[in-house]
């Protein structure tokens, strides 16, 4: 969670948005402290929760706080570089019908780089900072549909959010599959979910929830399937046409062209990436 505040508060983010989070009646005395001192010093604004109101509860409150503006969820298990927030917001307003936003990520089901189901931290060897440059110089400007947004981080934009309203609360108050949600309904109302080819944010992920994880994530998708019985086709022909991947090669040929030992990366890569297609 440190990691992830600090590297917002280390970008130009941090001039262009107001930085809030929200504790949501954390028992982590360590986290709180660090909070209400990053508070203190005015870098964020921290809203605290009384009692412990689940993620999407959470979620929600924040949603409400600028009634005016854009928003970007971000999880506290990511980190950021450069002008992420100026790629995000360029790729939300290339069209008047773009309701979501989403990055690249090492951690992002369909919007992961290298490929889907990568296991590791950031790619290769540049590390996060560079290989974020790399993406916006490759991919600058450049879109791609998408059937959902992916929730690690994820730019709504204030006039989808309104049409669409809150995240489902009652139905996904825990977590998991409210993003999903979310996307579906406003795909109803002719909103478009896409990827913003030209930024990568890191992604830990499996943090939250400990062992309760995966019955979460099976009693979400139970409930997303129930409202939506489309969704899980409509990502199955997405990953069919798998129309991101010449996005990521772009990402590659980049890469290889920055010395051997980045190449060396690159084809380790590759070779995980077709075993993986070959199980």
């Amino acid at each position: 969670m440190q990691r992830c505040i600090e590297s917002v508060l280390g970008s130009p983010a941090r001039e262009l948005v107001d930085i809030v989070v929200i504790d949501d009646a954390s028992p982590e005395a360590e986290v709180s402290a660090y909070l209400g001192s990053v508070a203190a010093d005015g870098r964020i604004r921290l809203l605290r929760n009384a009692t412990n109101l689940g993620f999407v509860g959470s979620v929600n409150r924040g949603l409400r706080l600028h009634m005016d503006r854009d928003v970007i969820l971000l999880n506290s298990d990511t980190q950021v570089a450069g002008d992420w927030v100026q790629r995000l917001r360029h790729a939300a307003h290339v069209a008047t019908n773009i309701g979501t936003v989403t990055p690249f990520s090492n951690n992002a089901t369909i919007c992961s780089y290298p490929f889907q189901g990568w296991r590791g931290g950031v790619p290769g060897g540049l590390g996060l900072e560079a290989l974020n440059k790399v993406f916006a110089s490759e991919n600058s400007g450049e879109i791609v549909d998408l059937p959902t947004a992916v929730g690690f981080c994820m730019y709504i934009r204030r006039d989808c959010l309104e049409q669409v309203g809150p995240f489902d609360e009652a139905t996904f108050g825990r977590g998991y599959g409210e993003e999903n949600d979310f996307c579906m309904r406003a795909a109803t109302l002719g909103w478009r979910n896409v990827l913003a080819t030209d930024v990568f944010v890191f992604h830990e992920g499996s943090v939250s929830f400990g062992s309760e994880r995966f019955a979460l994530m099976k009693t979400a998708t139970e409930a997303l399937l129930k409202k939506h019985p489309t969704y899980l086709d409509l990502v199955g022909s997405f990953l069919s046409r798998d129309p991101v991947d010449v996005y990521r090669a772009r990402i590659d040929a980049a890469r290889a062209r920055m010395g051997s030992a980045e190449a060396n990366h690159v084809t380790v890569e590759s070779a995980l990436k077709n075993a993986a297609r070959q199980r």
